[in-house]
């Protein structure tokens, strides 16, 4: 009898192992089409651009087996034994030509972005036949995405092509930017997607669900969000996610031991990733106190003049402008509405709703290239912003409680936009409520 019923459970087991696998395989090959989709729209209709734009004839990706580059997702991914070579070469036609010299494999093979295979040694002999005045490489000092040549790929690079052609390499750091950066239809389906689940996810984290009050800690919830992404087959943009409160002083706790406490504000930094695309968003909940039934009007009323900002600082967000001018246009619109624009947690002692903003750009990294309307990405304040560039709508709103003495509460905001020719929409759900715990 035991081994019956042994023999009856293997079955079992066996037949939802099969059944799980092929749903997988399902799901790996939708996930995998959805992106070769992006490649070819990409390959077909922004790279020429980019390329041109910058005075690119070539650009020579290259990677090393067990080191890839950043883009390598981008470019179809491939095995590479030894070094490999995506050659890309503008011969004045509307398309660009493609050729992977050294990266093999079906999913390469099969997506049809490339024209030509061949093995890494005839690369030389590949870039005198078409003799490009301008070799674009991935080295930049600034922007990681674009840094990819490591000193000794470059070293072997310079040897391989030898002159004239070595002497014809240069930064390729603004094709890069521009490749990522202007989307396509299928890319902004993807991250979508992948948006809506990672805020879907947050909001089930900061419900009762997951947390009790008294009862469960940060470091809880944060692993709760991780367990979420292993189920889903879903990588992190960042990491362990943020799970934080936030009281009079600041941040009293991130993903620590902190048991979470009725009277708290906790919010939940963090972005997942799905087909190369990696989001960045927040979402804020309080925690009602025995007795309440919804937040004192003070939280309520830091909350509504957070969500408040997003309407007086949208119209300042415009393609056209460099990403200078529009951070110029949107201290402009926040000081006309009659709020404090500050440095990063630095508010001022007063009763106005200050507001420091970060919009970074997101994309297939949870911060990106592109244009940046951030102190920490200089570089690439020097962008222009143009259609189709996905950022992130991130600042914190800094208003005075009256019960904390009038120090003032910071209220994270952060969801995922996109700049269009009328000025930009949202790529999901914008935040909108203040959660509640019970």
């Amino acid at each position: 009898m035991r081994a019956s019923l042994f023999g009856r459970s293997i079955l079992f087991f066996s037949i939802l192992a099969v059944a799980g696998s092929t749903l997988s395989a399902q799901e790996a090959r939708r996930r995998w089409e959805l992106q070769r989709q992006i490649r070819l729209d990409k390959f077909e209709q922004i790279l020429p651009k980019a390329m041109r734009a910058h005075g690119i004839d070539m650009w020579i990706v290259a990677v090393k087996e067990n080191h890839t580059d950043p883009l390598w997702e981008d470019l179809g991914r491939g095995y590479v034994t030894g070094v490999g070579y995506y050659v890309f070469t503008d011969r004045g036609s509307s398309r660009i030509e493609r050729a992977a010299l050294g990266p093999s494999g079906y999913m390469l093979q099969q997506s049809g972005a490339y024209d030509i295979f061949g093995p890494s040694s005839m690369l030389l002999q590949f870039v005198r036949a078409r003799d490009p005045k301008r070799i674009g490489v991935n080295m930049s000092q600034e922007m990681g995405t674009a840094d990819g040549l490591s000193h000794a790929m470059h070293q072997s690079l310079v040897t391989t092509l030898g002159e004239p052609y070595a002497s014809r390499l240069v930064s390729a750091e603004r094709l890069v930017s521009d490749f990522r950066s202007h989307r396509v239809a299928a890319e902004i389906v993807a991250y979508g997607e992948a948006a809506g689940l990672a805020v879907q996810l947050a909001e089930r984290a900061l419900s009762n669900e997951v947390i009790t009050p008294g009862k469960t800690s940060l470091e809880e919830a944060a692993w709760w969000l991780q367990d979420r992404l292993l189920e889903r087959g879903l990588g992190s943009s960042f990491d362990m996610p943020s799970v934080y409160v936030t009281g009079p002083e600041g941040i009293v706790a991130t993903s620590s031991s902190y048991i979470v406490q009725p009277g708290d504000v906790i919010m939940i930094d963090w972005g997942v990733v799905l087909m190369n695309m990696a989001t960045d968003v927040k979402r804020v909940a309080y925690v009602l106190k025995p007795g309440e039934t919804r937040p004192p009007a003070s939280i309520q009323a830091a909350f509504d003049k957070a969500i408040m900002v997003r309407d007086a600082v949208k119209p300042a967000l415009q393609p056209g402008r460099t990403a200078t001018e529009t951070m110029k246009a949107i201290d402009a619109a926040l000081v006309a509405a009659g709020f404090g624009s500050i440095a990063f947690n630095r508010p001022n002692a007063d009763s106005k709703t200050d507001v420091a903003y970060g919009f970074h750009p997101v994309g297939n990294a949870g911060h990106d290239v592109g244009p940046s309307m951030t102190t920490w990405q200089p570089f690439q304040q020097t962008f222009t912003l143009h259609r189709q560039h996905m950022f992130s709508f991130e600042y914190f709103a800094y208003s005075p409680i009256e019960e904390w003495g009038g120090r003032k509460l910071r209220v994270p905001i952060e969801d995922s936009a996109i700049v269009m020719e009328d000025g930009i929409q949202f790529l999901h759900a914008a935040n909108y409520r203040l959660l509640v715990i019970r």
